[in-house]
């Protein structure tokens, strides 16, 4: 983007040049959406936020959704993903591991490319072995 003042040119999703500081009219901002929907005694409630969820409903959620089987949903454009990688670099080293390590954290550590690799090839030459004591079997 060019800024109008000082004619240099910067990012779009800055909020002002970097130049000479004339805000930016339309800059890319990062928003947040939420919408809970509740199932309920038959019936679907949707609000806009966890504070708008009467006390006893949003105390079942709150200890559903922090659970072991909990998880974020988060869908990004590249610009968003710029966004949160940047967030994620200020993050505490504990946290920064935490939410890296969230996606992988379903697959054992001992089960590495190598490892997988090996345990195909055993498959592989064990299903050999067994067609081929099949066969001679036969004959």
């Amino acid at each position: 983007m060019t800024c109008k003042r000082c004619r240099k040119r910067f990012p779009e999703d800055e909020s002002r040049c970097p130049h000479c500081g004339h805000p930016n009219p339309d800059p890319t901002r990062l928003y947040q959406t939420s919408t809970v929907m509740i199932s309920s005694g038959g019936a679907d409630l949707v609000y806009r936020s966890v504070d708008e969820v009467p006390v006893r409903l949003r105390t079942k959620l709150l200890r559903f959704t922090n659970g072991r089987n909990s998880a974020t949903i988060l869908i990004a454009d590249r610009r968003g993903r710029r966004e949160i990688a940047k967030v994620m670099r200020s993050l505490p080293a504990p946290a920064h591991r935490k939410l890296a390590g969230a996606a992988i954290a379903a697959v054992p550590r001992w089960l590495t490319h190598r490892r997988k690799l090996a345990i195909l090839a055993a498959l592989v030459l064990l299903v050999l072995t067994v067609l081929s004591v099949l066969i001679l079997h036969q004959y």
